[in-house]
Order: structure tokens, then sequence, then C-alpha cells
């Protein structure tokens, strides 16, 4: 596993010094990249001013999405694992009849 080391990334044309593992650098550029592109965005459309206040824009959409979109991918997972609960009981209730 590789050490932690400090790297700069960028957003809004300020740099910024994160520490980061060193398999995991290129998943955090482009996490600072993607936060960038969306503080950018918000910026541009002049309807909020202040970098502290971009931020806090970006962060309510960037958890909007993860929470709208994410949740879809939550709900699978919950259908599967209750799928796969019914199969093992199913297994389990065989074995049981078996013996």
């Amino acid at each position: 596993m590789a050490g932690p080391r400090s790297i700069e990334i960028h957003i809004l044309g300020r740099a910024y010094k994160v520490a980061c593992a060193r398999d995991e650098e290129s998943a955090l550029i482009a996490a600072a990249d993607y936060l960038d592109e969306k503080m950018r965005g918000i910026r541009d459309s002049g309807k909020v001013i202040g970098a502290e206040r971009i931020a806090i824009m970006a962060g309510l959409n960037l958890a909007h999405d993860l929470l709208t979109q994410g949740g879809g991918v939550v709900e699978e997972a919950r259908n599967r694992l209750t799928h796969c609960s019914a199969l093992l009981d199913t297994v389990l209730e065989d074995q049981d009849t078996l013996f």
C-alpha cells in the first residue's frame, strides 16, 4: 500500500494542498476537477457571489445528486440482498427436510 503524500489541487483558481494516498491520487484529482467544474458553473451563472456561497451551493447540488441518483443504487442493492436472503432461506429449509 502506498503511503500518503501531499498533492496540490486547484479549485476556482486557488491552489490547495491535500494529503492523499498515492493509489488514490488520480481519484482525488478527478474529484477536485469535477468540483471545480461545478463551482465554475455556479459562479458563471452570476446568481451566486462569493467562493464560500458557491462552495455551499455546489455541495448542496452534489449531495442532492448523490441522494437522488445514488438512492436507486441503494434500493437495487437492498432488493438484491432481500432476494439472496429469500434464496438462502429456501435452501436452508430444503436442507432441513433432507435430514
